[in-house]
């Protein structure tokens, strides 16, 4: 049945039997595709028969679905067209594991960060009101994303008739409802069906015509429902803000929802509607450990997920971090829902009393932050760099300008493989590096990701440090020797005349120095100066640097980042200024925002690859 669908109006009339066949086959068609390619499996195993009868009772895409963060639209695509194209699902060149207005019409949004979907949905359903469409706009947000603040700043604004949103909350961990005994699940079961709607109309229908008392007879009931719902749901929080609550409905249950939708469409206001999902719904590994089937690499769907060893970098900042807090009782750590993902189970488990998961609210574990060093605490925030962007004003206002020391701990620095566009950790040395009293190392080792802690932990400012998604590269680092007598830089072939300098750091080390290795067949000498602390840059480019980079008539600066406001500009600022200097620079960084795909695609695409260095810059010295 599902291949044969290409768009939302071949499941229009399917019976609620054909619907369960269609969602089983979606079902088996998600877990086939992410066991070979990666990705989110357990939200979207859990959202599958929902996401089906929003398609079924929305005219999409005039009408709009936005998916919160949009790792949840694997069965979205698949109902839009998609099918044939899923099995390239975040691969090179393939469809995006997110939602992308750029890749279809049925995408409202390019999406990837928590809590941004009912201020745009607000934003279209108001423009459609403008327009004097009826269209409606569905977001659908998860349990999680409601622990972000922005979702609050929106619901109140929700407060206006006449707009046709409907928010679907997906709720499959938080008990956001507290419902209480087999009386609230009998209430509950009433309520979501089609006669108990039905039956309301039919009174309000009888009563509204009677002369004098109607009207009051039926606010009478209204109030008396309403109390009642308050006591057994405890859902007194959505509808003072103006917005209509319906449910809590199974998320499974198709008939049910497709009730309690249909009540919502009938609505004059903005209405909320919980959904109960279940993690990984139908693959039983993932119901089992729904944490760990969030995201997940390749896999033997007949065998489960083979956990990963930990030896990467956020495996080895996990350690570290444990080490230095057995011998420093300041030092907490702080997640914004990602403990598993950075590397701080170990942590939690340890030090309980001094670890914190904030939920998705990068703005707050910043600020928050800035309260325990208030204290006299040593806040250490695991983030990844994509998300910390979210956090720029805490940064400035909440720690930098108090002058506190907090440290920043930013996984997925560089190019983030697979996730895509939304996740490419390339921002974070050119927002940091605006603001005063910050500092920033680039550890390429594990050995170098000790000694950044380390000198973090002991330093007075806001210390970021910034690794990428994996393990270390592996390459002759013995190669390598100290730059002036500093441990902020090493240098490669430092003696002698060089054809060319390359000034790089990071992770690109590896394909630099492999990029020279081959030079070097052709008989080409590069010199290669790479920075461990990226910023200040000033603290690393004294006379020694100037003199070993400034020795050749070409200098590349290479960087895994993004151009504009990078490491590069700012360094080669300083040489350029430096006197008697000749050498031509040239900045070879990120312009944009990379797709997703393999490493090795972006590396390439960026010519950031060992072979597009060696390429590059032998086309230049071979001018000579």
């Amino acid at each position: 049945m599902l291949e044969s669908i290409k768009s939302p109006k071949d499941i229009k009339s399917l019976s609620v039997a054909d619907t369960e066949k269609l969602s089983s086959e979606i079902r088996e068609k998600i877990i086939s595709a992410v066991s070979k390619n990666g990705g989110h499996l357990g939200s979207n195993l859990g959202i599958v028969e929902l996401t089906v009868v929003l398609h079924q009772l929305f005219d999409v895409p005039q009408d709009k679905i936005i998916f919160d963060v949009g790792h949840q639209a694997y069965t979205h695509k698949l109902l839009t067209g998609r099918y044939d194209e899923f099995d390239t699902l975040r691969q090179d060149g393939g469809i995006s594991g997110f939602t992308n207005r750029f890749e279809s019409e049925y995408d409202t949004l390019t999406a990837g960060h928590s809590g941004s979907s009912v201020s745009a949905a607000l934003g279209i359903a108001y423009a459609n009101k403008m327009s004097g469409n009826d269209n409606y706009v569905v977001a659908v947000a998860g349990d999680g994303a409601f622990t972000n603040g922005m979702i609050y700043e929106a619901l109140n604004n929700c407060n206006n008739k006449n707009v046709r949103l409907i928010i679907i909350l997906n709720d499959n961990e938080m008990s956001i409802s507290n419902n209480v005994g087999s009386l609230a699940k009998y209430l509950s079961k009433i309520r979501t069906s089609g006669r108990y709607y039905r039956l309301k109309r039919s009174f309000q229908h009888v009563f509204i015509k009677v002369p004098v008392i109607g009207k009051a007879s039926i606010d009478f009931v209204r109030h008396i429902k309403n109390g009642l719902k308050r006591a057994f749901y405890k859902q007194p929080f959505f509808e003072p803000l103006g917005v209509k609550y319906l449910g809590p409905v199974d998320g499974s249950d198709i008939e049910r929802l497709k009730v309690v939708i249909g009540e919502a469409k009938k609505l004059d206001t903005c209405s909320l509607i919980h959904v109960k999902t279940v993690k990984g719904k139908g693959y039983e590994y993932a119901m089992q450990d729904p944490e760990i089937y969030h995201s997940v690499g390749k896999f033997d769907p007949e065998k489960g997920v083979c956990l990963s060893n930990g030896n990467d970098f956020s495996g080895e900042f996990g350690r570290i971090l444990c080490a230095l807090s057995e011998k420093d009782e300041r030092i907490c750590a702080i997640t914004a829902a990602m403990k598993d993902g950075t590397g701080l189970s170990e942590f939690a488990e340890k030090f309980p009393k001094r670890f914190f998961d904030v939920g998705i609210a990068e703005e707050h574990e910043i600020a928050f932050a800035g309260g325990l060093a208030v204290a006299g605490y040593l806040p250490v925030c695991a983030v990844y760099s994509t998300f910390a962007q979210r956090a720029y004003d805490q940064l400035i206002h909440d720690v930098s300008l108090q002058q506190l020391h907090i440290v920043l701990a930013l996984d997925r620095s560089g190019l983030v493989p697979c996730d895509g566009i939304t996740h490419q950790g390339i921002f974070d040395c050119a927002f940091i590096s605006t603001i005063p009293n910050t500092e920033i190392y680039s550890p390429d080792s594990f050995d170098e990701l000790r000694t950044a802690l380390e000198k973090s932990v002991s330093s007075d400012k806001i210390s970021a440090v910034r690794y990428p998604k994996g393990a270390p590269k592996e390459y002759d680092r013995s190669a390598f020797i100290d730059c002036g007598g500093y441990s902020y830089c090493d240098v490669y072939a430092h003696e002698g005349n060089a054809d060319a300098v390359i000034i790089t750091y990071g992770r690109i080390t590896a394909n630099v120095y492999g990029a020279a290795v081959k030079l070097k067949e052709s008989g080409k000498n590069i010199r290669i100066i790479k920075l461990f602390k990226v910023h200040p840059v000033s603290d690393v480019i004294d006379e020694d640097f100037i003199k070993l980079a400034l020795a050749a008539k070409h200098v590349f600066i290479y960087e895994e980042g993004t151009r504009s406001g990078g490491v590069g500009e700012k360094a080669a600022l300083i040489l350029r200024s430096a006197p008697g200097a000749k050498s031509d620079i040239v900045i070879r960084a990120i312009d944009g925002y990379p797709p997703h795909g393999s490493e090795e695609y972006l590396m390439k695409m960026y010519g950031l690859d060992r072979d597009s260095i060696a390429e590059y810059l032998g086309g230049v010295l071979e001018k000579e």
